[in-house]
Protein backbone atom coordinates (compact mmCIF):
# COMPACT_ATOMS: atom_id res chain seq x y z
CA UNK A 1 0.00 0.00 0.00
CA UNK A 2 1.39 3.71 -0.61
CA UNK A 3 2.09 5.76 1.83
CA UNK A 4 -0.24 8.64 1.66
CA UNK A 5 1.12 11.98 1.48
CA UNK A 6 -0.42 13.80 4.55
CA UNK A 7 -2.51 11.90 7.17
CA UNK A 8 -4.41 13.16 10.07
CA UNK A 9 -5.65 10.84 12.86
CA UNK A 10 -8.50 11.94 15.44
CA UNK A 11 -6.82 15.70 15.04
CA UNK A 12 -8.41 17.79 17.79
CA UNK A 13 -7.72 21.61 18.94
CA UNK A 14 -9.54 23.42 21.58
CA UNK A 15 -9.49 27.08 22.23
CA UNK A 16 -10.87 26.85 25.82
CA UNK A 17 -14.67 25.58 25.54
CA UNK A 18 -14.55 25.81 22.00
CA UNK A 19 -13.97 22.99 20.01
CA UNK A 20 -12.38 24.33 16.69
CA UNK A 21 -11.24 20.49 15.17
CA UNK A 22 -13.32 18.13 16.80
CA UNK A 23 -11.52 14.67 16.03
CA UNK A 24 -10.79 15.18 11.84
CA UNK A 25 -9.37 12.35 10.17
CA UNK A 26 -7.98 12.58 6.76
CA UNK A 27 -5.66 11.09 4.14
CA UNK A 28 -4.42 12.64 1.37
CA UNK A 29 -2.57 11.00 -1.55
CA UNK A 30 0.74 12.10 -3.35
CA UNK A 31 -0.17 14.47 -5.90
CA UNK A 32 -3.94 15.16 -4.55
CA UNK A 33 -5.70 18.77 -4.19
CA UNK A 34 -7.86 18.48 -1.45
CA UNK A 35 -9.85 21.33 -0.30
CA UNK A 36 -11.22 22.14 2.94
CA UNK A 37 -14.96 24.23 2.02
CA UNK A 38 -17.15 25.74 4.73
CA UNK A 39 -18.22 28.70 6.52
CA UNK A 40 -16.34 30.64 9.20
CA UNK A 41 -15.91 29.20 12.33
CA UNK A 42 -16.01 25.06 10.94
CA UNK A 43 -12.95 24.51 11.63
CA UNK A 44 -11.38 24.74 7.96
CA UNK A 45 -8.17 27.16 8.72
CA UNK A 46 -7.57 26.15 12.22
CA UNK A 47 -7.04 22.41 10.54
CA UNK A 48 -4.99 23.86 7.97
CA UNK A 49 -2.73 25.22 10.54
CA UNK A 50 -2.17 22.45 12.49
CA UNK A 51 -0.86 21.14 9.63
CA UNK A 52 1.44 23.87 9.11
CA UNK A 53 2.59 23.90 12.64
CA UNK A 54 0.94 27.28 13.64
CA UNK A 55 -1.40 25.89 16.02
CA UNK A 56 -0.38 22.75 18.11
CA UNK A 57 -2.87 19.47 18.63
CA UNK A 58 -4.38 18.68 22.23
CA UNK A 59 -4.82 15.18 21.27
CA UNK A 60 -4.67 13.10 17.60
CA UNK A 61 -1.62 12.05 15.01
CA UNK A 62 -0.28 14.44 12.07
CA UNK A 63 1.77 12.36 9.66
CA UNK A 64 4.26 13.50 6.05
CA UNK A 65 5.12 11.32 4.00
CA UNK A 66 4.19 7.85 6.88
CA UNK A 67 6.44 10.24 9.57
CA UNK A 68 4.70 12.12 12.63
CA UNK A 69 5.61 15.79 12.63
CA UNK A 70 2.80 17.25 15.02
CA UNK A 71 5.99 17.94 17.37
CA UNK A 72 8.25 19.84 15.29
CA UNK A 73 7.88 23.04 14.86
CA UNK A 74 6.70 25.09 11.91
CA UNK A 75 10.06 25.82 10.12
CA UNK A 76 11.00 22.27 10.48
CA UNK A 77 7.99 20.77 8.56
CA UNK A 78 8.04 19.88 5.19
CA UNK A 79 5.32 21.97 3.82
CA UNK A 80 5.41 25.88 2.51
CA UNK A 81 2.23 27.99 3.23
CA UNK A 82 -0.08 30.95 0.73
CA UNK A 83 -1.23 33.11 2.56
CA UNK A 84 -4.24 35.60 2.23
CA UNK A 85 -1.89 38.57 1.50
CA UNK A 86 1.07 36.45 -0.48
CA UNK A 87 2.99 38.22 2.78
CA UNK A 88 6.24 39.34 0.63
CA UNK A 89 8.84 41.32 2.17
CA UNK A 90 8.38 44.81 0.63
CA UNK A 91 12.16 45.59 0.79
CA UNK A 92 13.15 42.29 -1.19
CA UNK A 93 12.90 41.69 -4.82
CA UNK A 94 11.40 39.25 -6.37
CA UNK A 95 13.97 37.15 -6.95
CA UNK A 96 15.06 37.82 -3.19
CA UNK A 97 11.67 36.86 -2.10
CA UNK A 98 11.39 33.51 -4.38
CA UNK A 99 15.66 32.89 -2.51
CA UNK A 100 14.21 33.15 0.95
CA UNK A 101 13.36 29.89 2.00
CA UNK A 102 15.65 28.39 -0.15
CA UNK A 103 18.41 29.95 1.85
CA UNK A 104 17.10 28.70 5.06
CA UNK A 105 17.05 25.52 3.29
CA UNK A 106 20.95 26.29 2.80
CA UNK A 107 20.55 25.39 -0.87
CA UNK A 108 23.85 25.78 -2.45
CA UNK A 109 24.68 29.67 -5.11
CA UNK A 110 24.41 27.76 -8.43
CA UNK A 111 21.31 25.53 -7.66
CA UNK A 112 19.35 28.49 -6.05
CA UNK A 113 19.80 30.70 -9.02
CA UNK A 114 18.66 27.75 -11.21
CA UNK A 115 15.23 26.83 -8.85
CA UNK A 116 14.38 31.01 -8.85
CA UNK A 117 14.74 30.97 -12.52
CA UNK A 118 12.45 27.52 -12.77
CA UNK A 119 9.88 29.08 -9.82
CA UNK A 120 9.20 32.01 -11.65
CA UNK A 121 9.34 30.38 -15.42
CA UNK A 122 6.56 28.05 -13.83
CA UNK A 123 4.10 31.41 -12.82
CA UNK A 124 4.94 33.12 -15.96
CA UNK A 125 6.90 35.66 -14.09
CA UNK A 126 10.26 34.99 -16.18
CA UNK A 127 11.66 38.34 -16.66
CA UNK A 128 10.01 40.54 -13.33
CA UNK A 129 12.98 39.35 -11.12
CA UNK A 130 14.08 42.43 -9.81
CA UNK A 131 10.62 44.53 -9.48
CA UNK A 132 9.95 45.05 -5.89
CA UNK A 133 6.09 44.11 -4.44
CA UNK A 134 5.08 47.61 -4.90
CA UNK A 135 5.49 47.18 -8.37
CA UNK A 136 3.47 44.53 -8.78
CA UNK A 137 -0.62 43.64 -9.44
CA UNK A 138 -2.65 41.92 -6.57
CA UNK A 139 -2.49 38.84 -8.82
CA UNK A 140 1.34 39.23 -9.91
CA UNK A 141 2.01 38.98 -5.80
CA UNK A 142 0.09 36.20 -4.94
CA UNK A 143 2.03 34.28 -8.47
CA UNK A 144 5.45 35.42 -6.56
CA UNK A 145 4.09 33.74 -2.86
CA UNK A 146 3.66 30.55 -5.08
CA UNK A 147 6.64 30.75 -6.92
CA UNK A 148 8.39 31.29 -3.58
CA UNK A 149 6.71 27.77 -2.17
CA UNK A 150 7.07 25.90 -4.97
CA UNK A 151 11.36 26.88 -5.05
CA UNK A 152 11.56 24.65 -2.07
CA UNK A 153 9.34 21.65 -3.19
CA UNK A 154 7.63 20.63 -0.10
CA UNK A 155 6.06 17.74 0.39
CA UNK A 156 2.79 19.65 1.20
CA UNK A 157 1.60 22.86 -0.23
CA UNK A 158 -0.87 24.76 2.29
CA UNK A 159 -3.30 27.91 0.43
CA UNK A 160 -4.63 29.67 3.26
CA UNK A 161 -7.24 31.12 1.24
CA UNK A 162 -5.40 32.88 -0.99
CA UNK A 163 -7.60 34.32 -3.67
CA UNK A 164 -10.31 36.25 -1.24
CA UNK A 165 -9.06 39.54 -1.35
CA UNK A 166 -8.52 39.51 -4.87
CA UNK A 167 -11.24 40.95 -7.93
CA UNK A 168 -13.27 38.51 -9.52
CA UNK A 169 -11.56 38.38 -12.70
CA UNK A 170 -7.90 38.22 -11.50
CA UNK A 171 -9.41 35.49 -8.60
CA UNK A 172 -11.00 33.68 -11.64
CA UNK A 173 -7.82 33.92 -13.71
CA UNK A 174 -5.42 32.86 -10.29
CA UNK A 175 -7.59 29.86 -9.88
CA UNK A 176 -7.07 28.39 -13.42
CA UNK A 177 -3.70 29.50 -13.10
CA UNK A 178 -3.13 27.30 -9.74
CA UNK A 179 -5.26 24.35 -11.58
CA UNK A 180 -3.05 24.31 -14.55
CA UNK A 181 -0.06 24.33 -12.48
CA UNK A 182 -1.35 21.54 -10.10
CA UNK A 183 -2.07 19.45 -13.52
CA UNK A 184 0.80 19.59 -14.43
CA UNK A 185 3.13 19.39 -11.65
CA UNK A 186 1.37 17.28 -9.48
CA UNK A 187 2.27 18.78 -5.89
CA UNK A 188 0.51 17.61 -2.75
CA UNK A 189 -2.01 20.63 -1.70
CA UNK A 190 -4.55 21.58 0.91
CA UNK A 191 -7.05 24.69 -0.17
CA UNK A 192 -8.64 26.44 2.37
CA UNK A 193 -11.47 28.57 0.98
CA UNK A 194 -15.22 29.48 1.69
CA UNK A 195 -15.17 29.74 -2.51
CA UNK A 196 -17.64 27.10 -3.36
CA UNK A 197 -16.83 27.81 -7.04
CA UNK A 198 -12.93 27.37 -6.16
CA UNK A 199 -13.62 23.99 -4.00
CA UNK A 200 -15.17 22.71 -7.63
CA UNK A 201 -13.30 23.70 -10.32
CA UNK A 202 -9.71 23.01 -8.34
CA UNK A 203 -9.91 20.03 -6.36
CA UNK A 204 -9.12 16.53 -6.56
CA UNK A 205 -11.39 15.98 -3.65
CA UNK A 206 -13.39 18.52 -1.52
CA UNK A 207 -14.11 17.73 2.76
CA UNK A 208 -17.17 19.90 3.28
CA UNK A 209 -16.32 21.00 6.78
CA UNK A 210 -19.00 22.22 9.77
CA UNK A 211 -18.85 22.62 13.70
CA UNK A 212 -14.99 21.33 13.47
CA UNK A 213 -15.73 17.88 11.75
CA UNK A 214 -15.45 17.09 8.05
CA UNK A 215 -19.34 16.31 7.02
CA UNK A 216 -18.17 14.40 4.00
CA UNK A 217 -15.07 14.35 1.43
CA UNK A 218 -15.53 13.17 -2.11
CA UNK A 219 -14.65 13.59 -5.58
CA UNK A 220 -16.55 17.45 -6.10
CA UNK A 221 -19.38 16.00 -8.63
CA UNK A 222 -20.09 13.46 -6.05
CA UNK A 223 -20.32 16.38 -3.01
CA UNK A 224 -22.82 18.50 -5.62
CA UNK A 225 -25.03 15.57 -6.84
CA UNK A 226 -25.11 13.13 -3.77
CA UNK A 227 -24.44 15.40 -0.21
CA UNK A 228 -23.66 12.61 2.86
CA UNK A 229 -25.99 15.24 4.68
CA UNK A 230 -28.76 18.01 4.34
CA UNK A 231 -26.09 20.37 5.78
CA UNK A 232 -23.56 19.64 2.30
CA UNK A 233 -26.75 19.97 0.58
CA UNK A 234 -27.93 23.61 1.33
CA UNK A 235 -24.01 24.36 1.82
CA UNK A 236 -23.11 23.23 -1.49
CA UNK A 237 -24.39 25.39 -4.43
CA UNK A 238 -27.96 26.75 -4.00
CA UNK A 239 -31.12 25.10 -3.31
CA UNK A 240 -34.81 25.75 -2.63
CA UNK A 241 -36.71 23.95 0.60
CA UNK A 242 -40.17 23.02 0.81
CA UNK A 243 -40.79 22.43 4.18
CA UNK A 244 -43.96 19.96 4.69
CA UNK A 245 -46.18 17.89 6.24
CA UNK A 246 -47.80 14.62 4.83
CA UNK A 247 -50.60 13.23 6.14
CA UNK A 248 -53.64 11.03 4.78
CA UNK A 249 -55.44 13.91 4.05
CA UNK A 250 -52.76 15.53 1.78
CA UNK A 251 -49.44 17.51 2.08
CA UNK A 252 -49.86 21.06 3.87
CA UNK A 253 -47.00 23.66 4.28
CA UNK A 254 -45.29 23.86 7.73
CA UNK A 255 -48.07 26.30 9.11
CA UNK A 256 -50.68 23.55 7.56
CA UNK A 257 -51.86 25.31 4.63
CA UNK A 258 -52.54 22.81 2.27
CA UNK A 259 -50.18 22.72 -1.04
CA UNK A 260 -51.51 22.07 -4.37
CA UNK A 261 -48.17 19.66 -4.67
CA UNK A 262 -48.26 16.54 -6.72
CA UNK A 263 -45.67 14.63 -6.26
CA UNK A 264 -44.26 10.80 -8.56
CA UNK A 265 -43.61 9.07 -5.34
CA UNK A 266 -46.04 9.27 -2.15
CA UNK A 267 -44.08 10.55 0.89
CA UNK A 268 -44.15 8.72 4.32
CA UNK A 269 -46.19 10.32 6.60
CA UNK A 270 -44.88 12.92 9.10
CA UNK A 271 -42.88 16.34 8.74
CA UNK A 272 -40.16 16.99 5.89
CA UNK A 273 -38.20 18.87 3.76
CA UNK A 274 -37.95 18.53 0.00
CA UNK A 275 -35.34 20.54 -2.07
CA UNK A 276 -34.29 21.12 -5.37
CA UNK A 277 -32.16 23.49 -6.94
CA UNK A 278 -33.30 26.58 -8.59
CA UNK A 279 -31.61 25.18 -12.04
CA UNK A 280 -33.68 22.34 -11.45
CA UNK A 281 -37.29 23.74 -11.27
CA UNK A 282 -39.03 24.28 -14.82
CA UNK A 283 -41.85 26.86 -15.36
CA UNK A 284 -44.91 26.46 -17.37
CA UNK A 285 -45.48 24.85 -20.29
CA UNK A 286 -42.43 22.41 -20.01
CA UNK A 287 -43.72 22.22 -15.63
CA UNK A 288 -46.84 20.44 -16.75
CA UNK A 289 -45.21 17.44 -18.25
CA UNK A 290 -43.00 16.77 -15.22
CA UNK A 291 -44.34 14.00 -12.63
CA UNK A 292 -43.46 16.87 -9.77
CA UNK A 293 -45.56 20.36 -9.65
CA UNK A 294 -46.41 22.87 -7.46
CA UNK A 295 -48.72 25.70 -7.84
CA UNK A 296 -46.83 28.49 -6.48
CA UNK A 297 -47.41 32.38 -7.19
CA UNK A 298 -45.07 34.62 -8.67
CA UNK A 299 -43.30 37.80 -6.28
CA UNK A 300 -40.95 39.33 -8.51
CA UNK A 301 -38.59 38.75 -10.95
CA UNK A 302 -34.70 39.15 -11.50
CA UNK A 303 -32.41 39.19 -14.35
CA UNK A 304 -29.14 38.09 -13.53
CA UNK A 305 -27.46 38.10 -17.13
CA UNK A 306 -27.69 33.80 -18.24
CA UNK A 307 -31.25 33.17 -16.95
CA UNK A 308 -34.22 34.84 -15.34
CA UNK A 309 -35.18 34.35 -11.89
CA UNK A 310 -38.66 34.12 -10.98
CA UNK A 311 -39.02 34.39 -7.30
CA UNK A 312 -41.78 32.31 -5.77
CA UNK A 313 -44.04 31.86 -2.93
CA UNK A 314 -46.27 28.73 -2.27
CA UNK A 315 -48.06 28.71 1.32
CA UNK A 316 -45.59 29.74 3.65
CA UNK A 317 -42.41 28.80 1.72
CA UNK A 318 -40.40 30.70 -0.90
CA UNK A 319 -38.59 29.47 -3.52
CA UNK A 320 -36.92 30.42 -6.82
CA UNK A 321 -36.94 29.11 -10.91
CA UNK A 322 -34.63 29.92 -13.16
CA UNK A 323 -35.58 30.24 -16.84
CA UNK A 324 -33.56 30.73 -19.85
CA UNK A 325 -35.69 33.45 -21.11
CA UNK A 326 -38.34 35.38 -19.98
CA UNK A 327 -41.57 33.54 -18.77
CA UNK A 328 -44.50 35.56 -19.48
CA UNK A 329 -45.25 36.07 -15.54
CA UNK A 330 -45.50 39.16 -14.22
CA UNK A 331 -46.18 39.20 -10.26
CA UNK A 332 -49.22 37.77 -8.57
CA UNK A 333 -49.82 35.34 -11.52
CA UNK A 334 -50.15 31.41 -10.50
CA UNK A 335 -47.55 29.90 -11.79
CA UNK A 336 -46.54 25.69 -11.95
CA UNK A 337 -43.67 24.86 -11.29
CA UNK A 338 -42.03 20.87 -12.11
CA UNK A 339 -39.29 19.01 -11.28
CA UNK A 340 -37.80 16.06 -12.02
CA UNK A 341 -37.84 12.83 -9.07
CA UNK A 342 -33.86 12.80 -9.50
CA UNK A 343 -33.18 16.26 -8.82
CA UNK A 344 -35.64 16.39 -5.58
CA UNK A 345 -33.98 15.57 -2.29
CA UNK A 346 -35.58 14.98 0.65
CA UNK A 347 -34.65 15.15 4.51
CA UNK A 348 -36.63 14.24 7.65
Amino acid sequence: MTTPALELRDAVRRFGPVVAVDGVSLSVAQGEFVTLLGPSGSGKTSTLRLIGGFEDLDSGEILIGGARIDHLPAYRRDTATIFQSGALFPHKTVAENVAYGLRMRKVAEPELGRRIAEALDIVRLKGFENRYPAQLSGGQKQRVALARSLAVRPAILLFDEPLSALDLSLRLQLRAEIKRLHDEIRFTAIYVTHDQGEAMAMSSRVAVMNSGRIEQIDAPETVFHAPASEFVYTFIGESCCLPVQVAASGIADKTGEALALTLEKPLAAGSCRIYVRPSRLKLEGEAGLLPNRLRARVQFVEFLGDVYRYHLKAGASELAADHPSAAGLSPGDLATVGWRSEHMKVFR
